[in-house]
């Protein structure tokens, strides 16, 4: 049975965590930070809820240790990757249209604003460890999607860290590996990750946990995915018209000539 004590002390924790790394930003003068956080909230919460809702079971330690391969590997490239860099461009963009004060407004904008985001995107995590059935074929499916989307992001992430770092690259647009059949590997293994999700929770009898994966999938076509990255990029990177041209912009799938 779904506890909703223990999911709004979650939303509580999340909050705190906010707060908090918000302080450090202050400290830093970036809230890029908060990229590097972004996954680790969906294990915060996942953690939280399992300790106070005191399921227990299987299913509550499948999902604990699918979200922390998940949440770890995210978070550690993205603190790697960001490393010895300035605040990224899209913070610095958000930063200049909310000044004055933005320092202050940060809080809402920014850090509030995801820690919201991923209470609301974690339903599926509680209403899976919330379910008491044995696991069955939605959970291996839902692993399934799992290991598929994990494999897009991770091997997505690595190929372009590895294209960036050769010099020779500069100027030219990534159309090998995995990117020669989606312009976003990486956008489309967090979706199918957080697929995988829902039909573990599915699983559990949470169906109306639904609105987690479409939320998600909608951030990620028309907010801060797909719709972000690709608003300028053909004017900061001319030969990605052609790119867009020969190779779709999401689901995986054979480049047209």
């Amino acid at each position: 049975m779904f506890e909703w004590l223990a999911y709004l002390w979650s939303g509580a924790a999340l909050l705190l965590f906010a707060v908090i790394f918000w302080f450090i930003s202050l400290i830093r003068r970036d809230v890029s930070i908060v990229d590097s956080l972004w996954s680790l909230m969906f294990l915060l919460v996942a953690l939280v809820y399992g300790g106070l809702s005191g399921v227990g079971g299987p299913r509550e330690a499948l999902v604990l240790v699918l979200v922390t391969v998940w949440a770890v590997r995210l978070s550690v490239y993205i603190t790697w990757r960001n490393h010895g860099h300035s605040e990224d461009f899209r913070y610095k963009e958000i930063r200049a249209n909310n000044e004055p004060g933005f320092r202050y407004k940060s809080l809402y904008i920014v850090f509030g604003l995801q820690a919201v985001l991923a209470w609301i995107i974690s339903l599926p995590l509680a209403g899976a460890i919330a379910g008491q059935s044995a696991i069955g074929f939605l959970d291996y499916a839902g692993i399934a999607l799992f290991v598929t989307g994990l494999f897009f992001e991770a091997v997505g992430d690595l190929q372009l860290s590895r294209f960036r770092k050769d010099p020779a690259n500069a100027g030219k647009v990534l159309d090998t590996g995995l990117w020669r059949y989606t312009r976003h590997p990486n956008y489309f293994g967090n979706f199918t990750i957080w697929w995988g999700f829902y039909l573990i929770a599915l699983s559990a009898g949470a169906w109306w946990t639904i609105v987690s994966p479409l939320l998600m999938t909608f951030l990620l076509l028309k907010v801060s995915g797909v719709a972000l990255l690709e608003k300028d990029i053909s004017v900061r990177r001319p030969k990605y018209q052609q790119y867009i041209r020969r190779t779709n912009a999401f689901f995986p799938g054979l480049p047209r000539n």
